[in-house]
């Protein structure tokens, strides 16, 4: 059994978040983890970087001198791929990135991406994330009471306007809702603040992913 100790907003104890060792996916799940990576960072590539090919470069078809009796090598048309100016020989074209993933395989690399986290102690639950104003100094004070530098992610049941505004001028931390966070965003982020919400929503997902896996 996991413990992770829930904290208020000023760093203090609260009560306790357990997570059971049976929901937790450690012996397995890394090439499904590196295959959603890999996937999602493929879905941001815009695919759109284009060259011509001889075809398309504006120019006649003369040739540029004679085909003999010149002492230069014989030459077609100036779109060629040899000639400066002329089209680019196997260049980019506009093309989709896109990869696909089979459902329980993005399952089972969530599973293992949040158990590592857990495992590993880099999960933090607080009662409840709320800010009384909105201003990124107590944001940053809070950070403080909880110690936790950026890079950070902190998951919320609902995102708060407040906090979600206070937190945007921090560099390296990021806002999520708990049914939206995806796999890169576990492995990128060393460490994981959630809300006691938010990371029940987490849990459940992990216990779904147990019952399908069965």
């Amino acid at each position: 059994m996991k413990t992770i100790k829930i904290l208020n907003v000023k760093g203090e104890e609260t009560g306790d978040f357990k997570v059971a060792d049976t929901l937790l996916v450690l012996d397995k799940g890394t090439q499904a983890v590196h295959d959603v990576v890999v996937a999602y960072q493929n879905r941001q590539r815009s695919g759109t970087a284009s060259t011509l090919r001889k075809g398309e470069v504006a120019g006649s078809n003369k040739k540029p001198w004679r085909q003999k009796g010149t002492g230069r090598a014989r030459a077609g048309l100036k779109q060629s791929p040899v000639w400066r100016g002329g089209g680019v020989a196997f260049g980019p074209h506009p093309r989709s990135y896109e990869s696909k993933v089979n459902k329980k395989v993005a399952q089972l690399a969530f599973r293992r991406a949040l158990s590592e986290k857990i495992a590993a102690g880099a999960v933090k639950v607080l009662e409840e994330l709320t800010l009384a104003e909105c201003k990124t100094k107590l944001f940053a004070g809070m950070m403080k009471a909880l110690a936790v530098k950026p890079p950070v992610l902190f998951v919320m049941d609902k995102v708060d306007e407040k906090v979600f505004r206070a937190a945007r001028n921090i560099p390296l931390v990021e806002i999520v809702r708990a049914d939206e966070v995806s796999v890169f965003q576990l492995v990128r982020y060393p460490m994981v603040v959630a809300d006691k919400a938010g990371m029940e929503k987490m849990k459940a997902h992990l216990k779904r992913g147990k019952e399908k896996s069965e």
